[in-house]
């Protein structure tokens, strides 16, 4: 994996020097908040409902189990004992002290980290797909060109104080499994006919209030020009983009409002004048980073482990693991292990101190020291020998990380929510618990099958409720916390925006709601029919009648009980 250069140690050591004098001049009121929030956001600082929150960049999701150790330190030292993994593939820390922030960044920067631009209307962390370079669909690793895109656009001058911030995600195999659709830019790294590597660029996608699909404005950009186009890209929004209404300032606002073509137009223009500048990528620079990602020393192993086969055929809780935790790899013998942050009773995405350690020491012994980040905000083994699944299932299990729900319909992305941030609407961890012990049952969960529900405590849509087959919105009605329930929506190859389904929901009616969506589903399936292609299939109106057919009444409380 990447290691730090020169360049990348002076500019990190210079920016928690700025930021520690920063923090001192705060304290000390020099500095008044107002000032002083641009400064702390510009390093992952955000005050929340109770607390300060820091929020630490994972590129591409992608860390060394030296990195996962300091993560547990900072959980035990600043926090209170755990972290939590989000849907852009960072880590966040909701307990934090502003004294203790300085040093947090100062001890980061050991391991080779930072909390820069994960906040502020900037270049954010670019994500990417969690299999990258072991990936069975693979077409070609994204990682390198990943690696890049953080390099150009970190302290990127022009593009400090975008209209609002922006994101890219980056693909490179036959499955999307990094959401380019709704990213301001998503790239596909293809190949074209003749073999020649390049990007298929998406723009303009993006969720929040107005929940939008990428378009493509180009099929086939060499791979020389990736960033000449994005830096086109980036001016296009950059004088274009709206700063006078926070609520209209993404870029999608201007893709929809010019229309694909005119902002394609706009932005080929744009780049005539710089595709062949200092921005041009060289093949000596790809090959420099690229020397970073290169393959571990994989054994010569057969396709096939005897033993291995007989403890998935005769051991029923590691044939389920296997089925839903545990992905194709590229090379013979080897797989990738999803850990599960969804275990029932636990906030998803969240991580003990002692789990943190725990990873780490796994990464080193299954898995060449490196661990992966999902945007689905699980945590992913790699480089996992066949023969070595059994024990590292068993390791998991006692640590509560085996959980085989990969996929399915525990496996529930979700926000912090009102619990946290003080922009929620309505408490998003609870709804999540709630469903989660409403379901607790493997069998039924993987009878159900692929099912992906998605939870957002406001519209900004953290939790990635739009895409979610299931999403639910965290709503204020007059000072009470409701739930929104949309059907449809999906992320990867075949993306789709969720549609509402009605009024909303109090809290405690979203277990029975979703057991109703469930009903409707069974009812209306054909053999082996996902979830998602049910909805599409018969539409959201069966769903939607059944649900409001009759008072739900709530769960585990007394009281007003009617659907609103």
């Amino acid at each position: 994996m990447y290691r730090y250069d020169q360049y990348d140690h002076q500019i990190v050591k210079e920016r928690v020097a700025q930021y520690r004098d920063q923090v001192r001049r705060r304290l000390s009121d020099e500095l008044i908040e107002d000032e002083f929030r641009i400064l702390r956001l510009q390093n992952g600082l955000y005050l929340q409902r109770h607390a300060y929150m820091l929020r630490i960049a994972v590129p591409y999701g992608l860390l060394a189990s030296r990195q996962v150790r300091m993560f547990a330190h900072i959980a035990r030292k600043y926090d209170r004992g755990y972290g939590h993994f989000t849907t852009r593939q960072n880590i966040q820390f909701n307990w934090i002290k502003l004294e203790e922030s300085p040093d947090i960044l100062a001890e980061l920067a050991t391991v080779e980290m930072h909390a820069i631009q994960t906040s502020g209307n900037c270049i954010r962390n670019t994500t990417s797909d969690e299999l990258a370079g072991v990936a069975a669909d693979e077409i070609v690793d994204p990682r390198p060109y990943a690696e890049m895109i953080r390099e150009w656009s970190t302290f990127h001058p022009e593009f400090a104080y975008l209209p609002r911030k922006f994101k890219i995600a980056i693909s490179g195999s036959a499955q999307d499994r990094a959401a380019t659709a709704v990213h301001d830019i998503g790239l596909h790294v293809i190949k074209n006919e003749a073999g020649e590597v390049g990007f298929r660029v998406l723009v303009g996608g993006g969720m929040g209030r107005t929940p939008i699909l990428g378009s493509q404005i180009r099929d086939f950009l060499p791979w020389q020009h990736a960033m000449s186009y994005l830096e086109a890209i980036l001016r296009v929004y950059n004088q274009y983009g709206r700063r006078d209404n926070i609520y209209k300032a993404r870029i999608k606002i201007l893709v929809k409002a010019i229309g694909p073509e005119e902002f394609a137009r706009q932005v080929e223009a744009e780049w005539q004048d710089i595709k062949d500048g200092p921005a041009t990528l060289t093949e000596e620079e790809l090959q420099r980073v690229a020397h970073y990602f290169t393959a571990p020393a994989y054994a010569t192993l057969p396709a096939v482990d005897v033993e291995f086969e007989q403890k998935k055929a005769t051991d029923k809780g590691f044939a389920n693991w296997l089925k839903r935790n545990v992905k194709d790899h590229k090379v013979p013998g080897y797989a990738a292990a999803i850990l599960s942050l969804k275990k029932t009773g636990v906030p998803p995405g969240d991580i003990t101190a002692d789990q943190l350690d725990f990873v780490a020491d796994l990464a080193d012994r299954y898995s060449f020291s490196e661990l992966r980040v999902t945007h689905e905000q699980n945590l992913v083994l790699a480089d996992v020998k066949q023969s070595e699944l059994y024990a590292l299932w068993q390791e998991a299990k006692a640590h509560g990380l085996a959980t085989p729900n990969i996929g399915l319909l525990t496996d529930i992305i979700c926000c912090p929510g009102g619990d946290f941030c003080s922009l929620a609407n309505a408490k998003s961890i609870p709804i999540a618990q709630a469903i989660a012990e409403r379901f607790d049952d493997i069998d039924f969960q993987h009878d159900i099958g692929d099912i992906e529900l998605n939870i957002s405590g406001c519209i900004n849509a953290c939790g990635h409720h739009h895409v979610g087959n299931i999403g639910v919105l965290g709503v204020d009605k007059d000072g009470a916390e409701w739930y929104q329930v949309s059907l449809g929506g999906a992320q990867g190859n075949h993306s789709s925006i969720g549609k509402i389904i009605g009024p909303s929901f109090s809290a405690h009616q979203m277990p029975t709601v979703i057991d109703r969506l469930l009903q409707v589903y069974v009812k209306q399936r054909i053999e082996d029919e996902r979830f998602i292609d049910t909805v599409r299939r018969v539409g959201v109106v069966p769903f939607k009648d059944f649900v409001y057919a009759t008072p739900i009444k709530a769960d585990h409380v007394t009281g007003e009980d009617v659907c609103a």
